[in-house]
């Protein structure tokens, strides 16, 4: 699901004190910053379960706090947990309907049960109440692509780009589309470009390598796939890189035959 983005809430916006006695209402801002702090921290490291035990404590003291309910979802999807990530997510845009970042995490559990038009209908929610959200634009890319609309995937990351200049991996997807939509001279420009201002960015250079590979220029390929696997060496598995990653089949195919000729 490397393909999309998730966004945690600050969680100050949803809480609701302000009829609570001044003491009380400091008292509940206090354990909820603390039981934040540490949820942030065990994200931070990687201790996704640890996340979301932290965010399930602050639920249970601060049920109707859609922030928590929609970052408990993102401990829940970095654990695969994703009906689950589903129902918290929910719970947050009923509490929070006109906030996009509940549509846009639940857009990426959608999109990782490869129910594509759902997540696209999420996507389309986020659009509506932010048009000029990069992320949402990314991440409706990143579900056309998985449904096969190639075409259309590479507009919305194209938008995405204009949008967030900076947004390297917006920029990486749109040379994936790129690539699937026969530009391959134009994805490798991308991917060199990306490769120059992030030298540790291991998604372009492996593209790269598997591009060049199939052109034929080995050496140049073999340069790339060192320092790509070195950075992750998750490129060496095309069930990753297909499935998780969900590069574009055209590539895929690249990467496989670099593979199997390495």
């Amino acid at each position: 699901m490397l393909t999309q983005l998730l966004r945690c809430l600050t969680l100050c916006l949803m809480l609701v004190l302000l009829m609570l006695p001044a003491q009380a209402a400091e008292d509940g801002y206090q354990v909820l910053d603390e039981l934040a702090n540490q949820a942030e921290a065990a994200t931070e490291a990687g201790r996704f379960a640890q996340a979301e035990g932290f965010w399930t404590q602050i639920l249970e003291r601060f049920p109707d706090n859609a922030a928590a309910w929609s970052n408990r979802g993102n401990a829940r999807v970095s654990q695969g947990k994703l009906n689950e990530a589903l129902d918290d997510y929910s719970q947050a845009v009923e509490l929070a309907p006109n906030v996009p970042d509940p549509y846009l995490n639940r857009g990426t559990a959608w999109e990782g049960l490869s129910e594509w038009d759902k997540a696209i209908a999420d996507y389309d929610r986020v659009l509506e109440l932010n048009p000029n959200d990069a992320a949402g634009y990314n991440n409706r890319g990143s579900a056309k692509a998985g449904r096969g609309d190639w075409q259309q995937a590479l507009a919305d990351y194209r938008k995405a780009t204009e949008l967030a200049p900076g947004f390297a991996f917006a920029r990486a997807n749109y040379a994936l589309a790129l690539y699937q939509t026969e530009q391959p001279l134009l994805a490798e420009r991308e991917w060199r470009n990306l490769a120059r201002r992030y030298p540790n960015f291991a998604d372009v250079r492996a593209a790269l390598a598997a591009s060049l590979w199939v052109k034929g220029r080995r050496g140049e390929a073999e340069s790339y796939w060192v320092g790509a696997v070195g950075l992750d060496p998750r490129y060496k598995d095309l069930d990753w890189v297909s499935q998780t990653r969900r590069w574009p089949p055209t590539l895929v195919s690249a990467l496989q035959r670099f593979l199997e000729l390495e």
